[in-house]
């Protein structure tokens, strides 16, 4: 026989083999099935229809005898709509973290697209899957999820929960002055923009992939591969590590959706690289995240889903009752923060009769507060490997609070040495305002700080960082000081509906003045910061009694310096002595607001 497309002789064995035929014509029909799933798929993903068209074969020749087979280059083309560009790092023949792991893409497509689906029914159900809170004091959760309900209406994206988990489910609605829903969308998208926003709850993140880019001119259908580690700013709470997939869909015109999904479970079951410590397993992040609109004002109305499972074994008792209720790393916790966020961009952005000198020396302490605020985060929850706890020295110490160290060698902005941090947290029979109040007032400060030197605190300067008078920038000046004394504090102080922070440090003031005149360089200022964060105690708090629904969880955090040598060793006395700062701080503060109970 003679093959009417090259004229070539037809092989033998092809002509008579009528099983190879046959299986060629199996194998054939179930490359077309994939590729009709995948299509499938990616319309799904990208909310269209999407097809392949295959290559016509040529007249005569044995694949017209066989079945009609789609070309390689109209494969790449169909993938490439919902992958992004060939020329993207992520796309073509670029080995990456996924193709070394020997993982199909396909599997996270449909992971992303199941995880939207519920995310944007969960937003938008109510009752029964969402119930009415009861209001109380202390209490910022408005609904409590359904769980029966839930486990009916939908199936699990990563699994069933695992044994001895527990769930943690809240939603939060309300408008954050962004610029549109796009400008929002690209926020979240941004891992580096992320994570400032949310760095009082992200410790760490990372984009390990960027799997999708998005369609053509926007976000919708990008797909990341994330990782990140959630805190909650207390020594009592371990900090919780997700590797997760972002996926980001436009809904309709002005409405997108941004979903998080982690893949912990999933990713070990392909062979993903994902962080392996003990944290990393006791969490799992549901299908979480947000659904913006667009508004007439011009603004957009969030509404936030956050929805966790985790072993709360490692978790102290006295948080227990706040994580379970959403308040610590919830969605109103999540929602508050972005408005706070967005609020703080509107009141900085640079007016017209400011100067350039005044604008860059605002810019640089603001910039100088930014770090000392994550330096103070970093401390306190020991989310960084610097850190290291020194349980063998703490001696007589409390068990709750909590001594780490760390070696600072060359290192911008740090003191060289041993620094040594201690935090702890305690319980207070005081409303969070009140006691974000008090610990603001420089009138009162003398009451707790032995900085303040028995005296009302003079303020130097303020930059206000929102609508609220609770977020500001300071520079705080101890009174009876000379003209010439060297030593400045500088105090960022921030609040929202879902906790405070007052966090401070020393400062040198010829540095200080070279910074706010723009001529010095903020990262050579030396900072060791000390502070406080403030969260709901919450109606669970209280126990049967009902007697404590207004209370307080207060975090107190102090660094100083424990030898002048990087290599030097820590003493007893200066854990003694950071030990005896906190212990002392606290006791002052109850006494002040007479919350001894």
């Amino acid at each position: 026989p003679v093959c009417g497309g090259c004229g070539g002789p037809v092989p033998a064995m092809l002509d008579e083999s009528p099983s190879l035929e046959e299986d060629l014509r199996v194998q054939n029909a179930t490359l077309k099935n994939e590729l009709s799933r995948l299509c499938a798929l990616a319309s799904a993903f990208l909310g269209r229809s999407i097809s392949f068209v295959a290559a016509p074969p040529t007249p005569g020749s044995p694949v017209e005898r066989i079945g009609s087979m789609p070309s390689a280059t109209v494969a790449n083309s169909t993938v490439t709509e919902f992958t992004g560009s060939p020329s993207s790092q992520t796309v073509g023949m670029a080995i990456t973290p996924m193709a070394k792991a020997g993982i199909d893409r396909s599997v996270f497509l449909e992971l992303a697209t199941s995880a939207m689906d519920e995310l944007v029914k969960m937003a938008q159900m109510d009752e029964p899957l969402w119930i009415p809170n009861v209001p109380l004091p202390g209490s910022l959760a408005k609904e409590t999820l359904n769980h029966e309900v839930y486990l009916r209406t939908f199936s699990p994206a990563i699994g069933v929960k695992p044994p001895g988990f527990v769930s943690e489910a809240s939603r939060e609605s309300g408008i954050v002055s962004s610029d549109g829903s796009v400008e929002l969308v690209e926020t979240l998208l941004d891992e580096r923009r992320w994570s400032r926003f949310f760095s009082c709850i992200i410790a760490e993140s990372s984009t390990t992939e960027e799997i999708s880019t998005g369609a053509a001119g926007n976000r919708h259908g990008a797909l990341l591969l994330m990782q990140a580690k959630l805190q909650v700013l207390s020594p009592l709470v371990p900090v919780r590590e997700v590797a997760f997939l972002r996926f980001c869909k436009q809904l309709g015109e002005g409405l997108w959706a941004v979903v998080d999904v982690s893949m912990d479970g999933l990713g070990m079951e392909q062979g993903l690289a994902v962080a392996s410590t003990t944290a990393n397993m006791k969490c799992r992040r549901l299908p979480s995240g947000c659904v913006v609109q667009d508004t007439p004002s011009g603004f957009c109305k969030v509404t936030w889903v956050e929805h966790t499972v985790y072993d709360e074994s490692s978790v102290h008792q006295l948080y227990r009752p706040l994580l379970r209720s959403g308040l610590a790393l919830g969605a109103g916790r999540w929602l508050a923060t972005l408005q706070r966020q967005y609020d703080c961009l509107d009141v900085l952005m640079p007016k017209q009769d400011s100067s350039d000198a005044m604008l860059e020396g605002s810019r640089s302490l603001l910039r100088l507060a930014e770090r000392m605020m994550d330096n103070f985060c970093a401390g306190v929850s020991a989310s960084s490997a610097e850190w290291s706890k020194l349980d063998d020295v703490t001696g007589s110490i409390g068990e709750d609070v909590r001594i780490m160290a760390r070696r600072s060698v060359d290192e911008p902005g740090v003191p060289a040495g041993v620094v040594l941090c201690a935090a702890t947290s305690v319980w207070m029979l005081v409303t969070p305002k009140r006691l974000f109040n008090f610990l603001c007032n420089e009138k009162t400060r003398a009451e707790w700080d032995i900085l303040s030197k028995g005296g009302p605190m003079q303020e130097v300067t303020k930059i206000y960082k929102g609508q609220q008078n609770g977020n500001a920038v300071s520079l705080l000046k101890a009174p009876n000081t000379h003209q010439d004394s060297s030593i400045l504090i500088l105090q960022e102080t921030c609040t929202d509906a879902s906790g405070s922070m007052v966090v401070y440090t020393p400062v040198d003031i010829p540095a200080m003045r070279r910074v706010m005149g723009g001529e010095g360089d903020p990262a050579s200022i030396m900072l060791l910061p000390s502070g406080f964060a403030i969260l709901p105690g919450g109606p669970s708090m209280s126990g049967d009694d009902g007697h404590k629904t207004c209370g307080s969880l207060l975090t107190v955090a102090f660094q100083i310096l424990g030898n002048r040598q990087p290599t030097g060793k820590l003493t007893v006395e200066s854990v003694q002595t950071v030990d005896s700062l906190i212990s002392c701080t606290i006791n002052r503060i109850k006494t002040a607001l007479r919350c001894d109970a």
